[in-house]
């Protein structure tokens, strides 16, 4: 194959980043007040899911709630462990001034949990105010 998938038509665009949360207003809140994100839409998931898009600057991130959550597996809040479970990671964004945007974090309170450095950049993971692991890398 070449550097396009054979027979499929049209072009693909990301649309959205998704992860459950204890509580989909903290949760929004926290998006908001760390890393700028605003509600663009709500709704809700027949059985009792509540959900929501946030968005900033075309990136999205879609929340849900659901009754009964089981919690986050421990192994789960450590990128280098996650990556022994199978699945999904975590959502990873770039960002035009690393330092800075370090910076601005440690200010807020919000340590990282791992920093890496490779060839093509710096990055930096954090956790969410419900523990779900985010990627920052330089742009």
């Amino acid at each position: 194959m070449s550097g396009a998938a054979q027979g499929l038509a049209g072009s693909l665009a990301f649309h959205h980043a998704a992860m459950s949360v204890p509580d989909i207003e903290a949760a929004a809140q926290w998006y908001e007040d760390v890393l700028g994100f605003r509600v663009e839409r709500r709704f809700a998931i027949p059985g009792g899911t509540q959900a929501m898009f946030l968005e900033r600057e075309g990136l999205r991130i879609e929340l849900f709630q659901v009754a009964d959550p089981r919690p986050m597996p421990v192994e789960r809040l450590d990128p280098r462990e996650d990556l022994k479970t199978l699945g999904n990671k975590h959502a990873a964004f770039t960002v035009a001034d690393y330092d800075g945007f370090r910076a601005d974090l440690i200010a807020r309170g919000i340590e990282p949990v791992l920093e890496v450095g490779e060839a093509f950049g710096r990055g930096l993971f954090i956790r969410d105010g419900a523990g779900n692991v985010i990627e920052f890398l330089e742009r």
